[in-house]
């Protein structure tokens, strides 16, 4: 299933140059750039609120946006610079670059978890550690995955999934060369404490064994 890609709404900038950039930051926007493809450069104006929202959000950087522009036909875009103020970090400038549906780029996906009912692990209390809520895949920019999804079915305590125990997405691959764990199903607390007090009163039965051992010599 394609992943739906969210809308980054801009306007077209009026003139180009410091004075044109300038004069949008002082209205509430963030001045910015769309380049790449066979059109032209095109200046753009993001409200600087919507921006920086967006951005505090994180994965901006590896986020594909629809663009829409007035005026102008949508366009999948990804952002490839983000310039900020040296003292205050906000955003003051930033690049667009156009994509094609055959390019292929690097985002992070989520990962969704399905079929817990059916894991014994996690029915006699275990605990699903999730150690990546998402993974980053190299796909085309048309065939974005919503989500990975891991199957739990059969899972029990003790068990570790590693990327390579997931069925990615056609197309889709992954940005790191090694078979890293996704997540892992550890035991339930009470038992970790039943094998603590067990592995305790092992220790102390050594202890009274090698003293009356010792009494005797």
């Amino acid at each position: 299933m394609a992943k739906q890609i969210p809308d980054l709404e801009a306007t077209v900038r009026t003139g180009t140059g410091k004075g044109a950039a300038r004069q949008a930051r002082r209205e509430g926007f963030v001045p910015g750039i769309v380049y790449g493809g066979s059109a032209d450069p095109l200046p753009i104006n993001i409200p600087f609120n919507v921006l920086l929202k967006k951005l505090k959000a994180g994965r901006f950087l590896s986020t594909l946006w629809n663009l829409k522009v007035d005026g102008e036909e949508d366009v999948r875009v990804i952002c490839r610079n983000v310039q900020r103020d040296v003292v205050k970090d906000l955003p003051t400038h930033l690049d667009l670059m156009r994509l094609k549906r055959t390019t292929r780029i690097s985002l992070f996906i989520h990962v969704e978890f399905i079929n817990e009912e059916e894991a014994p692990g996690l029915k006699r209390g275990g605990v699903l550690t999730i150690v990546r809520p998402e993974v980053e895949l190299n796909v085309q920019a048309g065939e974005i995955p919503e989500q990975i999804v891991v199957d739990l079915t059969g899972r029990d305590v003790g068990d570790v999934i590693h990327i390579s125990d997931v069925d990615l997405p056609n197309g889709a691959k992954v940005t790191v060369d090694r078979d890293f764990v996704i997540a892992n199903i550890s035991a339930p607390s009470s038992l970790r404490s039943s094998d603590e007090e067990e592995g305790e009163e092992t220790v102390e039965a050594d202890e009274v064994e090698a003293t009356e051992q010792a009494s005797d010599e």
